[in-house]
């Protein structure tokens, strides 16, 4: 079972848990919603542990969504340390989910399964009808995560874009 809640509180996060998902039961896998003292944490792990960079990966950018939107960050955690993140945005129109990351030694556990069941879950609850995945070209892994998930590329749609 897996534990949802959108405030943990302070935790004591320790990166010298190198062990904490080798063979790990997810039943003391703990979902919940970032807060903005999760910012700085959630910066370090996804330099260490996402493919790619965003512009949009830096304490502002980060800031400004979890305020935006204060259950769009979920967070995956194991004993208070950080294991796995996924944003799931819902602007009325899309379901769109970005920085699905699970941390390299953490993997094939179902974190990731555990994030995205969650982040359906609040989809459903907006009135969502189609999750959007944005994921990297170059990232082979990423895809056969995604395809495991049920989700299917479009070819037909390319992403444009401009910066501000």
């Amino acid at each position: 079972m897996i534990q949802f809640s959108r405030f943990l509180g302070t935790e004591t996060r320790s990166p010298d848990r190198l062990a904490l998902c080798l063979a790990r039961p997810m039943s003391d896998l703990h979902i919940r919603c970032a807060i903005l003292s999760d910012i700085d944490t959630v910066l370090q792990f996804w330099r260490e542990a996402a493919e790619g960079t965003s512009i949009s990966d830096d304490y502002d950018g980060v800031a400004r969504l979890v305020t935006r939107d204060p259950e769009a960050l979920l967070l995956a955690e194991r004993e208070g340390f950080l294991t796995g993140t996924v944003i799931a945005g819902f602007d009325g129109w899309r379901c769109s989910t970005y920085r699905l990351t699970v941390r390299p030694d953490c993997r094939r556990q179902g974190i990731a399964t555990a994030l995205l069941e969650a982040a359906e879950q609040r989809f459903i609850a907006l009135g969502g009808r189609r999750i959007d995945a944005m994921v990297l070209e170059a990232n082979e892994q990423a895809h056969r995560t995604w395809a495991a998930a049920g989700f299917h590329r479009e070819d037909h749609w390319r992403r444009w874009v401009r910066l501000l």
